[in-house]
């Protein structure tokens, strides 16, 4: 995504509905699903977005303890 650092949206489409979820990488191995959500507008919803960046922060914070 252009608007953040590392995070990356999946789409996943079940019947008429569609569902994004974030993820990022840690060091290129492990892909980490953070938070999803149904997407009802062509632009991804800020908090959305700074939802996954807070919870992305916590789990590396998490893991450097």
């Amino acid at each position: 995504m252009k608007s953040s650092s590392g995070l990356f949206e999946i789409r996943v489409e079940v019947g008429s509905n569609i569902y994004r979820v974030f993820s990022f990488f840690d060091q290129g191995k492990l892909i980490v699903l953070v938070n999803g959500f149904i997407k009802k507008t062509q632009k991804t919803p800020k908090s959305e977005i700074e939802l996954a960046e807070k919870l992305k922060k916590q789990y590396f914070d998490e893991k450097d303890k």
